[in-house]
């Protein structure tokens, strides 16, 4: 099957002059030129046009799409790379299309929509965070979870986390230690939380990464500033690292 130029233009939304100024700066060749002097096009040749027009929409210039082309030694892997780039634009979009039916929800219902949440799929504030430590898989499910929610789900998801985090601060205030029972009930609701956020390990059962998740989260409280504050002081923030340490080391 072959198109000729005018039907592969007509077909891929450009004119024959941009195909033929592919052709002169070495982009995209004709399959083969018939006897009339008319330009056909294969298969072969549509799909490496699909590549120059994706890599165009992302804002490359032709010198730049030269050279990733002419670095493809496989034509499959470029389709897949290719794919790869579709696929994650479909994810920010999709991203962003809850975050507008967030917003809109919100102000439906006379509520004051969510910062963080209307700006989803434009600035997630701690994907590149959550990938080095677990994952993108982890990001991945975890935020299509979260942002599948509704206003309503949301709001009685923070409330949940904000009982659990004012537990723990009543903990503290009392003097119990990290190991007594009552501190490792706390640890055991902590740990039930996190397993409620699919994609994690604990959601997933996978006990040595569980470990690790906890032990990491116990020490993030303590080690970086924009959680040590959020049980009341650094003393706090011990409290809860220290007894979720203990309960990983005795009842995980």
């Amino acid at each position: 099957m072959e198109w000729t130029i005018q039907e592969l233009a007509a077909r891929a939304g450009v004119t024959s002059r941009t195909l033929r100024h592919y052709d002169r700066v070495g982009l995209l060749a004709p399959s083969r030129i018939g006897a009339n002097g008319y330009r056909y096009y294969d298969p072969v040749a549509v799909a490496r046009l699909q590549r120059i027009l994706f890599m165009r929409r992302l804002g490359m210039g032709l010198p730049a799409i030269a050279e990733v082309l002419a670095d493809e030694v496989d034509t499959c892997d470029g389709i897949r790379a290719h794919i790869a780039a579709l696929e994650e634009e479909r994810d920010r979009i999709e991203r962003q299309i809850r975050s507008a039916r967030h917003t809109l929800e919100a102000l439906r219902a006379g509520a004051e929509p969510q910062m963080d949440v209307m700006l989803a799929g434009f600035n997630d504030r701690h994907k590149d965070e959550v990938i080095s430590r677990w994952g993108e898989r982890v990001f991945r499910v975890s935020n299509d979870w979260w942002h599948g929610k509704t206003l309503d789900q949301q709001r009685a998801w923070k409330q949940a986390a904000e009982d659990l985090v004012a537990a723990w601060v009543a903990a503290v205030r009392a003097g119990v230690s990290p190991a007594s029972e009552h501190a490792q009930t706390l640890a055991a609701r902590h740990v039930r939380w996190l397993s409620r956020i699919p994609g994690t390990p604990t959601a997933e059962g996978d006990r040595e990464r569980s470990i690790e998740m906890v032990n990491c989260l116990g020490d993030m409280y303590v080690d970086d500033p924009r959680f040590t504050g959020m049980y009341g002081d650094a003393a706090g923030a011990r409290f809860v690292r220290d007894a979720l340490h203990a309960y990983t080391r005795t009842r995980m």
